[in-house]
């Protein structure tokens, strides 16, 4: 299969990158982040998550920074919603689009949202009826598709059983999340052998976590089945409260610059987007996780 021509990134770094920071971050500074993201060329953007402060209390402030920030009609700005209460919260402060989520692994359901995937599908099902009836997409998420840090490897049919439920109640794509970034490119292939050709490639994202280094790989191996969007997250922020040993997610910038190098069109300036990653890399106090971020300042 030729690779496409044209790649959408969905930068999830307000959302997936910031939730297990411990430290406060400011609306401004989110707000900085999602708007900076836009000038770099960004059109879907997942700005937070309308969760239980309890448990994610990083999120909070989600309906600030929504309301907030600037906003072009040609972006998305996504939520993510647990339940009917959550797209409510979201509604309210007209995000574009939600997005739910699911895992295929039965123990990381339980650890993360404390139900089974049945019962996980019975709160998603609550939420597109009101989404439909207000006629917001819905994008789905599938946790722990290459690997479950509770119960190992996880079986292809078992992340396309849950693809498909997503796809059949009106997700518009689901993002099949390496969530601990286990995955290697043998069972990237392994897993795409059996979704694509059942679900078709359009319908598909990968969200790889860069845990053991084999993000970008993995990535590229799903550009040869055609799949052309790709969550990522500025900076590399991210990682995931429930996956013990996981690290951020893939680079914005990394994805970018690889793309870049393929003579794939991302749409993307890549230098005010380093630029982006530096700024809330200090507002964090650290150094920015993207390789292309520090070597581009070492060569400066």
């Amino acid at each position: 299969m030729s690779l496409p021509a044209r790649v959408k990134l969905v930068d999830v770094g307000p959302r997936d990158g910031l939730q297990n920071e411990a430290q406060p971050i400011s609306v401004q500074a989110k707000v900085a982040l999602v708007e900076g993201l836009v000038a770099a060329g960004l059109t879907h953007i997942e700005v937070g998550a309308f969760v239980n402060p309890t448990w994610v209390p990083q999120m909070a402030n989600s309906e600030q920074v929504m309301q907030k920030m600037a906003r072009l009609a040609s972006v998305s700005y996504r939520a993510l919603v647990p339940n009917v209460q959550g797209y409510q919260r979201a509604k309210a402060v007209h995000a574009s689009e939600v997005a739910v989520f699911t895992a295929a692994s039965e123990a990381f359901n339980q650890k993360n949202i404390n139900c089974s995937i049945d019962e996980s599908f019975q709160r998603i099902e609550s939420i597109f009826a009101a989404a439909q009836q207000d006629n917001v997409a819905v994008r789905g998420y599938v946790s722990c598709a290459l690997g479950c840090p509770y119960s190992g490897d996880i079986d292809p049919a078992s992340v396309l059983s849950v693809c498909q439920r997503l796809l059949d109640l009106g997700c518009y794509e689901v993002s099949v999340a390496d969530t601990t970034g286990v995955g290697t490119v043998g069972s990237m292939q392994r897993l795409l052998d059996r979704l694509v050709p059942a679900l078709g490639s359009e319908v598909i994202a990968l969200h790889c976590h860069d845990t053991y280094g084999q993000a970008l790989a993995n990535i590229a191996c799903g550009l040869q089945y055609g799949i052309a969007t790709i969550d990522a997250s500025v900076a590399g922020l991210g990682g995931c409260p429930y996956a013990p040993g996981s690290n951020g997610n893939v680079a914005t910038e990394d994805v970018v610059y690889m793309l870049n190098g393929m003579g794939i069109q991302t749409g993307i300036d890549l230098a005010t987007l380093i630029r982006v990653g530096e700024q809330i890399s200090g507002v964090l106090q650290r150094p920015s996780r993207s390789r292309v971020a520090l070597a581009f300042r070492s060569v400066k």
